[in-house]
């Protein structure tokens, strides 16, 4: 049986990383040519593609599960080496970590920053919707994801960490612009609210349960950025949903109302890590556990 060659594995991680064979060949210092042969090496070995050579670039389900135990090993290495031969030079280890923009936007970086002070490490933070961060996971591509999904996937544990309240929010002056007799169907209809992605549908589905409005029967920006949805809200640009724990001085200040408070959307987010996790990366998943769950509401 033919033994994997940690080389050719690596060489996929970085093209990943990098979306580029140019790229990818300065980072591990080598000619475009022989990352090709690399990769090309690896498909031979295993009879199948392991890439999808597009833009962006993106791993087959076997190049996923490549790059998954290829991760995993990095892990147990990283964890080795330092007991191991306490004298060798560290480099820095790098974390893969998916996770929503609000959560991005409000408490994960107070959570892992004290854990980034006191390692040598470099955190790649994958950024998707909630809904998705769980397909990094699942991926390979990171060792642990905040998502939606209450049931845990394959060689994965889960912990809940709390919930987190959505509140319909804009300006004074655009809520007396657009809506100075309440909020309706009639009025939405020319009120701009925005979005993260095409991925995104927090608005939509709260628009259409909460006033029979589809997409595309009102003005919607298109934002891929938490706190820009704030600065629009804030600049009487449009309206949005925003997690309540990222605009409380906004809404004790005034300068955002919640306007329509009979509706609120509540969502619980769960941590799902490898299960077998130690040295730095148990440490930041017990960091953001433990910061989380005192930062979100706990209520069932």
């Amino acid at each position: 049986m033919s033994k994997l060659d940690y080389k050719l594995l690596l060489a996929l991680s970085c093209v990943i990383k990098e979306q580029s064979f140019e790229r990818a060949a300065e980072v591990l210092c080598l000619s475009q040519s022989a990352v090709s042969q690399r990769i090309k090496q690896l498909e031979q070995q295993f009879a199948q593609p392991v890439l999808i050579r597009s833009q962006p670039i993106h791993a087959t389900d076997l190049g996923k599960q490549l790059l998954k135990h290829y991760y995993q090993v990095v892990q147990l290495e990283a964890d080795l080496l330092p007991s191991a031969m306490p004298n060798s030079p560290q480099t820095p280890l790098t974390l893969h970590i998916a996770s929503n923009a609000d959560t991005l936007a409000t408490w994960l970086i107070p959570a892992i920053a004290p854990v980034i002070k006191s390692h040598l490490v470099e955190v790649n933070l994958l950024i998707d919707g909630e809904e998705h961060t769980i397909n990094r996971v699942k991926d390979g591509q990171a060792f642990g994801a905040i998502s939606l999904q209450s049931t845990a996937i394959k060689g994965c544990q889960l912990t809940r960490l709390g919930c987190v309240d959505y509140l319909l929010v804009a300006s004074p002056e655009f809520r007396s612009n657009y809506f100075p007799n309440g909020i309706s169907a009639n009025s939405l209809k020319k009120a701009p609210g925005i979005a993260f992605d095409h991925k995104d549908n927090m608005h939509t589905r709260y628009i259409q349960q909460h006033f029979g409005l589809t997409q595309g029967e009102y003005p919607l920006h298109t934002v891929r950025s938490s706190e820009a949805f704030v600065t629009m809200a804030k600049q009487g640009a449009a309206y949005c949903l925003v997690p309540k724990t990222q605009i409380k001085s906004e809404l004790a200040s005034g300068e955002l109302v919640h306007i329509c408070k009979e509706h609120i959307i509540t969502e619980t987010l769960y941590w799902h890590h490898w299960i077998l996790l130690k040295g730095v990366y148990k440490d930041i998943s017990d960091a953001i556990i433990a910061h989380a769950q005192s930062e979100l509401d706990q209520g069932v």
